[in-house]
Formats: structure tokens, C-alpha cells, sequence
């Protein structure tokens, strides 16, 4: 499968909780690091989603957002996935940043190489990757 999306997470469904509209389907990876999607109720049913379902969590780089240090808030964004900084690839504006989360895992986020230096991003200093379950498309094998 080719995609554009830097961030493809395989692994299965290992909960879904349904509402009236929306369902919150939480995805774990054979490394043990959970993604949560938010999709419609249709998209639950159109693809066939049951715990056990193998699929594939995808989000873009540029929807992730990176917080290192001590947070001052607590954040509605229900993906705060906890890693170290593996690699920084910088442009002339923009830095690709890798975490790599505990099960090994990879995330990746688009940020100004200015909030780079600021946070004192580096290879192998801490940070957590915060994105929206509603930032998460869902695939399933074809």
C-alpha cells in the first residue's frame, strides 16, 4: 500500500464504544502503544469493525503536535502518546521529528524548526505526541 501519510500504525481493534453517531474505536499495535479513532457509526458498519478487526490507524505528520517538558495543562486530545525523540530531519522552515514510542512505534510531526529549538527537541530527549481521535482515518484489508 502506497499513502502520503507518514503515520501508519498496524494493529487490531480492542475496544469500540458506540454512541448515537459516533464511536470511539481504540486500535493497538502488536507493540502494545493504542491509537484512538472517532468514526461515524456507518464507517463502524461499512467496514466491518469488531474487536479483534485487523486495520490500520493513519494521521499526517502536520496533525501532530509535539509538547516536551512538564505540561502546565491537561489536553482534550484523546492520542497523547509519550515517546522519546529518535530523529529530526530539518528543513528550511519545517523539521520532520520521529518519537518512538514504548512498543515501538514510530510518530511522526511537522514543526517549525523555531518550536524545535525552543523545545529543545534532540535525539533521545522525551516528549508526547497529542492528536485528535478525529484526526485518525481507519483501513481495513481490502
Amino acid at each position: 500500500m502506497a499513502i502520503s501519510a507518514r503515520n501508519v500504525f498496524k494493529g487490531s481493534v480492542t475496544a469500540i464504544q458506540e454512541g448515537p453517531i459516533h464511536a470511539e474505536v481504540v486500535i493497538t499495535t502488536a507493540g502494545g502503544d493504542s491509537i484512538v479513532a472517532t468514526l461515524t457509526g456507518t464507517s463502524v458498519k461499512t467496514l466491518g469493525l469488531k474487536v479483534g478487526s485487523p486495520v490500520v490507524a493513519v494521521v499526517k505528520a502536520p496533525s501532530v503536535i509535539l509538547m516536551s517538558g512538564t505540561p502546565e495543562y491537561r489536553f482534550s486530545a484523546r492520542n497523547q502518546l509519550s515517546g522519546t525523540v529518535s530523529g529530526i530531519h530539518a528543513g528550511a522552515i519545517n523539521s520532520q521529528v520521529t518519537l518512538t514510542l514504548p512498543g515501538g512505534s514510530k510518530v511522526d510531526a511537522v514543526v517549525t524548526n523555531e518550536a524545535v529549538s525552543a523545545m529543545g527537541l534532540r535525539p533521545g530527549v522525551a516528549a508526547v505526541a497529542l492528536f485528535k481521535a478525529g484526526q485518525v482515518v481507519v483501513g481495513v484489508p481490502a
